[in-house]
Formats: structure tokens, sequence, C-alpha cells
């Protein structure tokens, strides 16, 4: 409670201003607005590491909080309707869409099990990385990811050498393999709900997609096939493995999804409904809807004990639910900033990243975007540059595909691909690691783990620039 006084008081005293009460000018915004969603990202990275805590006790009061903190000054400098607009178009066009998705591949995924007895060996490492990273961009990183890390740790259970395993997982299941379309990670969903086409992001990240994820796979199998000689482990072929997959109609829904989200960016009646100064189209409704429908189907026929022996609950989607409404609510004047070309706080960042033309700098926003979405959250991040790349120009996502694709393909590549730098950058990252350490396999730290990370991914990125962007 006293944080959350605290909190309150100290961003209330600096946020005095006075602005129109008709509307919020980015322009002549206060850059101490920014404080709330600094100090949640803040919150984010290190109480887990110098208070765990106080952090999985109160990480939903620290990020409510934060949230108020926020709107209170909003509320005293610009009203009531503007206020209770801001936070009902976040939750209504952003939010609920977001955590719906996330949500709905979290239970479809926990009714799929797939078990059996397994023969290690590093073919059958690479084999569920493969066809892991191929799921990913159908059923999400995070789907993904809670089907196949059980499995992957069962193959391994008896190994001495299995750290690196559960690494190469995060990077390619939990991460590089959701860079297909805008159902596998969250900062391309983000995308899409910004009016990105569903399918731009399979034309221009494939090529990117297949090269990292080939060279880190050729690299997972020789480091594997080193360390399994070293165990003097017998190579058994894949056909000695036997496989067992239950709650197979789970993989149905899982099209039903897709097909939602495909039919949400094609159709277009305009058709709207008014959620106070918010106009929710009626493609989005239906896409809403079709979630909804398919978590009752999946909860209602799946056996429940095919979830208690997946070890399924609700406390990693709700921890993702919270901080992430925190996340979008205290974005808002980071994002009005970036909108408006005439703040100070932008026209730097526009001169650094920017030629003298007003052009993208594409290598500059890549390792921008690259630092920020290792160290924050990279759904977010991609969000704000997202924004900055389009700064006042009316045609929104239209412009970004059509007339700097390049800079798009840029944010969409530092997002996705520097997710896995650090336990913190993806939502299923930590997932992963927790499930991980439950199974007895002693992970890095949180700097040891980076440091893996940068040192085997950097190279890769350095390619990716010289490809794509140069």
């Amino acid at each position: 409670m006293r944080i959350f006084l605290l909190i309150i008081l100290l961003t209330q005293s600096l946020f005095q201003t006075s602005f129109a009460s008709s509307s919020i000018d980015g322009s002549s915004l206060s850059i101490l607005y920014t404080i709330p969603f600094i100090g949640l990202i803040a919150s984010i990275a290190f109480l887990p590491l110098l208070t765990p805590k106080l952090w999985l006790n109160h990480y939903g009061k620290i990020t409510f909080a934060w949230g108020v903190a926020f709107f209170i000054p909003l509320l005293i400098n610009f009203g009531a309707p503007i206020s209770v607009s801001i936070f009902t178009h976040t939750v209504s066009s952003e939010y609920i869409p977001f955590i719906l998705l996330l949500l709905t591949l979290y239970v479809v995924s926990s009714g799929i099990q797939i078990s059996g007895t397994f023969a290690p060996s590093p073919a059958l490492n690479v084999t569920i990385l493969l066809i892991g990273t191929i799921l990913a961009s159908i059923m999400g990183t995070t789907g993904a990811s809670m089907l196949l890390i059980r499995p992957i740790l069962q193959a391994n259970q008896n190994r001495q050498y299995k750290v690196h395993v559960i690494i190469f997982f995060i990077f390619l299941v939990a991460n590089i393999g959701g860079g297909l379309t805008p159902l596998g990670d969250p900062p391309l969903f983000l995308g899409f709900l910004e009016g990105v086409s569903f399918f731009w992001t399979l034309q221009y990240m494939l090529l990117p997609v297949i090269i990292t994820s080939g060279i880190l796979l050729m690299l997972f199998y020789l480091i594997d096939s080193k360390l399994f000689e070293k165990e003097n482990i017998s190579t058994q072929p894949l056909k000695a493995n036997h496989i067992v997959i239950k709650g197979q109609f789970n993989f149905i829904l899982i099209g039903i999804i897709l097909a939602g989200i495909i039919i949400s960016g094609f159709w277009n009646p305009n058709v709207y409904f008014k959620v106070h100064n918010t106009d929710v189209a009626l493609e989005n409704i239906f896409r809403d809807i079709t979630f909804l429908i398919v978590i009752f189907i999946s909860l209602k026929f799946t056996p429940k004990t095919l979830r208690q022996e997946n070890h399924f609950n609700w406390a990693p989607i709700l921890e993702v639910a919270k901080i992430f409404l925190g996340i979008f609510f205290t974005i808002t004047p980071v994002i009005l900033i970036l909108q408006s070309p005439n703040h100070p706080t932008t026209q730097f960042l526009m001169g650094f990243a920017h030629d003298e033309t007003g052009a993208p700098i594409n290598v500059v926003y890549f390792w921008i975007t690259a630092t920020l979405s290792a160290f924050l959250d990279n759904a977010p991040t991609y969000l704000v540059f997202f924004k900055m790349a389009i700064g006042d120009n009316p045609d929104g996502a239209q412009y970004l595909m059509n007339v700097i694709p390049t800079t798009l393909l840029t944010i969409s590549m530092a997002t996705v691909f520097t997710g896995p730098l650090t336990y913190i950058a993806n939502a299923p990252n930590f997932m992963i690691k927790s499930i991980a350490e439950q199974q007895g396999v002693k992970m890095p730290t949180f700097f040891g783990y980076a440091l893996i990370a940068i040192g085997t991914l950097l190279p890769i990125y350095i390619l990716l620039n010289i490809i794509f962007l140069m």
C-alpha cells in the first residue's frame, strides 16, 4: 500500500501542467508522463532479481500502482472524458484482442499432450526443435512452447548435458519460429491490430526466419552431437521412439483460431459499435467471440485428467494479463509523443535514426529496437517504434507496408529475433525456464543466460543486417 501511495504522490507532483481540455496534444506533452511506463518496465526487469518474493506476491499491486500513477495526473490535467476515453480505447482496441489471443493459445495448447518413450539422440532433439519452430507461427510461440517443452525434457531427462537443449528451445520455439504470422509472436499480432496485412509478415519475414532458424539448428546439432559423444550414450534411430498424442481435436481449434484471424483481416463490412468514444469494428468483435467460443470448447471437451497431466494452471496467463494491462495503458504517452514530430524527444530520435531527407536509417532502427526489446519486452517495443516510423503520416500501416517496407521488416526482425536475448524479453522465455527448473534442469542466471544468448545470436544479427538492411 505504501508503494502504491508513494508512486501516486511522486508522479502527481511531477506532472502538474496545463493542456487543452478537448484533446491531448502529444507535441506539448511533458516527458514526465512516461515515468509510469518506464517505472513499470524497470519493475518487471529488476524486481524479480532484487526482491523475488516481493514481486511474486505483489506484482499485480505494483502494476496497478503504476497504472494509477499515470491515470490520476491524466484525470487531473485532462478531465474525466478524455481520461476514460484513453482507457476504454486501450482496453477495447488493443488489450482485449491481445490478451484473448494469448489466453486462447494457452488454453488450447494445454489440451494437447505429447508423451511416450523417447530414445535420446541429437537427431530427435533437432526434429523436435524443427517441428516446434514450424508450429510457433501456426499456434503461437506460447502454444508451441507449452506443447513441446515437456516432451523435449522427457527425451533428455537422463542426460548429463541438457541446459543447451532448453536454451536453443527458447531461441527457436519460443521466439524465432513465431516470425512468420501475426499468430506467431505478440509483436506481430500488435502490428496486425494496427493494420499490417496478415500475409505481409509471411512474405517479408520468410527468408530471415529460414536463415536464422537454419543457422541455429545446424549449430545446435553440432553442439549436441559433441556433448552426446562426451556422455558415451548410444545413438538410437528416430524410429525407436514411441510417441502418443492425446487431445488431438485441439489442433482443429487452432485451425479455427487461424481462420478467425485471417477473416477479421480481410472482411471489412464497415459496421462499428461505439464504446465510449472508441469505434469497435464488427470484424474484430467476430474474431474475439471466435476466441471465446474456442476457449469454451477446449475447456469443455478436453478431459480434465489430460490438463492435470500437463500441470495446467492459470497462474502464468494471469501474470501476463495483469502486467500487460499496465503496459498497454502506461505506454499511451510514449506513443503520443513519438507520433508528434514537433516534440523535442521525437525530434532527437528522428534526427538520430533518420537521414537528412527524413528517411529511416534501418540499421540504426534495428539496433535501437533490438537493445530495448532485449531488456524490456518485445511487444511494447514493437509498438513504440512502429508508431515512431509512421510519425504523423495519415496512411499508418499502409505507409509502412507499401512505401518503406524495409523499415517495417527492420522493426519486425529486431523485436522477434531479439526476444530470446533475455528471460524477460518475451513471455514464453520465463515460463520455459520455470518448467525446466521444476524438472531439475539448472538453468543459467539472468545475466549468465543473456551472455550465452548474445554470444550466440549477435553474429546472426550482423549477418541479417548485411543481407537485408544494407
